[in-house]
């Protein structure tokens, strides 16, 4: 019975031991735990197109003193590329302090062009002395247009008359997950001149850098030549990147040109006249555009006391090319004296208008030359008078 005794002091004596180690490991272990080692990324799904480069910046977070971890990653798919890279140079390890690490280091995918269609996923793998950490990316390849970048205008389509320019807002949106460089251009009928000038900028370019997932709006101005025929146009553009090429079609209806134009059969503009006497003078009226116009009104702005009259002060159609003759009665004022007169006559209708500066020489009859014209016609009736009573003679 003593011996039965001993033994079961020994058993405890020596189970002692065993139970403080066990609680050592497991402090120890829930140290480690509470003290925590974890590599992170802010997006671990994303879904890219063949041929897309992504780049994944990952985050560290060391609870406890400074741990020296290698790097490596798994099940990355035949044909792809998968590295790290911290500080601009290809990595296998990384030293992270105690603490938060942010963007410690970045994995970069490579995705060929002929990968084909379906969900992916590569394992990423920290391991330090006593500690790692995993990461699951996956990654949905998709070369349906969904996510792709794309070329977008607001009002596509505008009408106008010739002689003017259309403006266009156009954005160029990337949806890839790297910075592009698009290149604009477009097929523009003969004559005609396309600029692009982005937002902000007071200078035309011909490319633009656009950020991974960002925009640039660009103004699109569109300039057909002054003789352009009323129709319709089409303006392909063309926004054109290493890897993406976007298209979008601009639309521009001429409706015609509208050009008015008053002037004198001779095209001379200046005439004499009497002061209070009606003087009429031929002005034509020419539609020099390729659409008729409607309602133009005749207008003078004369000097005071004058009256400019027109025989037809509205004309109700003017088709294309054609000239309408319009007489214009002027009468000075009876206290006008002799010289030069200038006054503008228009023509104006909703579409087009002209104005054009007419010249009146006014002379008037003094009392000598009145005297004069009596004089004269009392010395030819005594010459009369003598010759009827004398020429038989």
């Amino acid at each position: 019975m003593e011996n039965q005794e001993k033994h079961l002091s020994l058993k405890r004596k020596l189970f002692i031991p065993f139970i403080a180690l066990g609680l050592v490991l497991i402090l120890s272990f829930a140290s480690m735990a509470a003290e925590g080692f974890e590599m992170s990324t802010n997006y671990p799904g994303i879904s890219a197109k063949p041929g897309d480069n992504l780049n994944f910046a990952l985050d560290f977070a060391n609870g406890g003193s400074g741990v020296n971890a290698a790097l490596s990653a798994g099940s990355v798919p035949d044909g792809w590329k998968g590295y790290f890279e911290g500080n601009g140079n290809q990595i296998s390890n990384v030293y992270v302090k105690n603490g938060a690490s942010a963007a410690l280091a970045t994995f970069n995918v490579e995705i060929p062009d002929n990968a084909a269609n379906g969900s992916y996923t590569i394992n990423l793998n920290a391991v330090g002395s006593g500690v790692s950490s995993s990461i699951q990316l996956t990654l949905n390849i998709s070369q349906e247009d969904i996510g792709s970048s794309k070329l977008t205008t607001d009002y596509a389509e505008q009408e106008g008359a010739s002689g003017g320019s259309f403006k266009f807002n156009t954005t160029v949106q990337n949806n890839s997950a790297n910075k592009q460089s698009f290149g604009f251009s477009s097929t523009q009928p003969d004559g005609w001149k396309v600029t692009f000038l982005p937002s902000g900028q007071t200078n035309a370019v011909s490319a633009v850098d656009v950020d991974a997932h960002g925009s640039q709006t660009m103004a699109v101005t569109v300039t057909p030549p002054q003789d352009v025929a009323a129709g319709n146009y089409s303006i392909p553009v063309s926004a054109v990147s290493g890897s993406e090429t976007l298209n979008t079609e601009l639309k521009v209806k001429i409706t015609g040109k509208y050009e008015l134009k008053v002037q004198t059969p001779n095209q001379v503009l200046n005439f004499d006249a009497t002061a209070s006497k009606k003087k009429s003078v031929t002005v034509d009226v020419v539609n020099n555009g390729n659409i008729a116009l409607q309602n133009i009104n005749l207008s003078a702005e004369a000097p005071t006391d004058w009256v400019v009259e027109f025989s037809e002060s509205t004309i109700d159609t003017l088709e294309a090319g054609a000239t309408k003759e319009v007489t214009m009665n002027v009468t000075p004022s009876k206290d006008a004296i002799s010289g030069d007169y200038v006054y503008n006559v228009t023509a104006k209708s909703s579409d087009a208008s002209d104005t054009e500066t007419f010249r009146t020489t006014v002379k008037t009859q003094t009392s000598w030359g009145i005297f004069a014209v009596v004089l004269i016609a009392a010395i030819v009736g005594f010459v009369a008078l003598i010759f009827r009573k004398f020429g038989r003679h």
